[in-house]
């Protein structure tokens, strides 16, 4: 009698581990990048949309760049560090990259990427080192030059009471002048979330 409870316990217990056992994301389906949808209290990629949409729209309507140059010429812009204030691990690259193929797509600048210039150096070095045709290889000292430089700082403020829980952002963008270091825009993006904690069941 001993030895058969002792054998329904054991196939219990392993019908539990088996109904139980490890998860696992076996099953997925495409989703809307542009949709809404807040999985949690963290900054999420709807939130690098929005900040990165407000600036192009805020840059490329401003009055100093909404008018064309009688030359027909593109302002230069880099886009260069991005500082993260929260107290979040982001993923500041990645909104910077969010940004500049943002105002990439106004039609009104022409952009330098930051991360490629070392990569390019190194092409540089690479085609100068006899590997490559002297007549057709590439140097320094032609490329352009960088009219404007985009910094910027993204920062929060956490407020917990009781269930509820308030995450405000604030990405502050500035944009430089190379030459004269004169702050030629300024602007902001706010983003406020709430969120109520409740039970989690797998």
């Amino acid at each position: 009698m001993k030895t058969h409870r002792l054998i329904l316990t054991a196939c219990l217990a392993a019908s539990l581990v088996a109904c139980t056992g490890p998860h696992a994301y076996t099953r997925g389906s495409y989703e809307d990048p542009n949709e809404i949808e807040m999985l949690s209290d963290q900054f999420n990629e709807n939130d690098l949309q929005l900040i990165a949409k407000k600036m192009a729209e805020s840059l490329a309507n401003s009055p100093r760049f909404s008018t064309p140059r009688p030359d027909g010429s593109l302002p230069i812009v880099l886009v260069g560090k991005l500082k993260n204030s929260t107290s979040e691990h982001i993923d500041m690259r990645s909104l910077g990259d969010k940004i500049q193929t943002a105002l990439a797509q106004t039609g009104r600048f022409a952009m330098v990427d930051q991360a490629a210039r070392q990569d390019i150096a190194e092409e540089y070095e690479y085609q100068q080192s006899g590997y490559v045709d002297p007549n057709a290889a590439k140097g320094p000292g032609a490329q352009v030059s960088v009219d404007f430089m985009m910094t910027g700082d993204l920062a929060s403020i956490i407020q917990e009471v009781g269930r509820d829980k308030l995450v405000y952002y604030k990405m502050t963008a500035k944009l430089s002048n190379v030459r004269t270091g004169l702050i030629e825009w300024t602007d902001e993006k706010q983003i406020r979330k709430k969120f109520e904690k409740r039970g989690v069941s797998w």
